[in-house]
């Protein structure tokens, strides 16, 4: 996969995590058109990069711990 592919996936996660939009894993995994194991490797990334990433069971999604600005890492 491209760099360019790559940071358009993150950044489509971004902005699902954002919005509290991804669902639960397998949601959000076939939301992006990914496996649920590459979904898995992605947030990773994310979250390496500095997301302050978790995932609400009583809502469904990942979200944001705290409001983050995506700028191929966070701030």
């Amino acid at each position: 996969m491209k760099a360019l592919d790559i940071l358009n996936r993150l950044q489509q996660m971004d902005q699902l995590i954002r919005l509290k939009g991804t669902g639960n894993p397998n949601a959000f995994a076939a939301r992006l058109g990914i496996s649920q194991s590459m979904m898995y490797n992605y947030l990773n990334l994310l979250k390496t990069l500095g997301g302050p990433i978790r995932y609400s069971q009583r809502g469904g999604s990942y979200y944001y711990e705290y409001p983050v600005t995506f700028e191929l890492g966070y701030r």
